[in-house]
């Protein structure tokens, strides 16, 4: 389960391209798919102004098969919007914020909806920091604008992922991950075990050896964050 806004088959490729076995893995949800099924529902309307780098094409082309007869959607300017579906900024390298508060202004005045198909804030690209989906969409919202989330920690991804393991209520699940209001807060809102990485995004919260956290460092700030995984480990290994 991920929150790339790509739906799983750009996800597959992506992991293809690092190297990853393919027997690593069963089955891919992204929060690509949760959104982009929203969007073809009619989630935000059917002419929407996209907010997404080039690489996420993808989320508007690809076109699930249960929706190839459902009406078109149409990227437009935002003066012809309906909605507004983010996928994360134009240029993540660069791009802050708050470079969209006049298109957001403007959107909110409209009474725009916003379909965030990432709810990451923010998260690391090789040694560098960089803004989500997620960024844009708080924004929006502090603003007075309203999103829609369609990722961790939100129901919708994991209703999709419980759908397509056949999963039912008594399953044994374990959530890896690093982001404490994202992988965390979703699998304890899931009611589902979470296993935090604590040498991902807080790596430099918890004492020099990022392999091996220290304890009373940890617990101080999963009681400051009010998040309670029931393991924790440096890195996958």
């Amino acid at each position: 389960m991920t929150n790339a806004p790509r739906p799983a088959q750009f996800v597959e490729a992506q992991l293809g391209r690092m190297g990853v076995p393919r027997d690593a893995w069963d089955l891919i949800v992204s929060s690509g798919d949760a959104a982009q099924a929203a969007m073809f529902e009619g989630a935000v309307g059917r002419k929407v102004y996209a907010i997404s780098p080039d690489k996420d094409e993808g989320f508007f082309t690809a076109i699930p098969e249960q929706f190839l007869n459902a009406p078109a959607i149409e990227k437009v300017a935002l003066e012809e919007a309906e909605g507004i579906v983010v996928t994360g900024p134009f240029d993540e390298l660069e791009d802050h914020p708050e470079d969209y508060r006049e298109q957001f202004e403007f959107a909110r005045e409209r009474g725009l909806k916003l379909l965030c198909a990432n709810p990451d804030v923010i998260v690391d690209l090789g040694e560098r920091r960089i803004y989500c989906a997620g960024a844009l969409a708080e924004f929006y919202d502090a603003m007075g604008g309203q999103s829609l989330y369609f990722g961790k920690p939100h129901p919708p991804i994991y209703d999709l992922a419980r759908r397509k393991l056949g999963l039912g209520a008594d399953a044994r699940i374990l959530a890896i991950g690093d982001g404490i209001n994202t992988d965390v807060l979703g699998a304890m809102a899931e009611g589902i075990g979470a296993l935090f990485v604590t040498g991902g995004l807080a790596f430099d919260q918890f004492g020099a050896d990022v392999e091996h956290p220290d304890h009373a460092m940890l617990e101080s700030w999963l009681s400051t964050e009010g998040r309670s995984p029931a393991y924790a480990i440096g890195r996958l290994r």
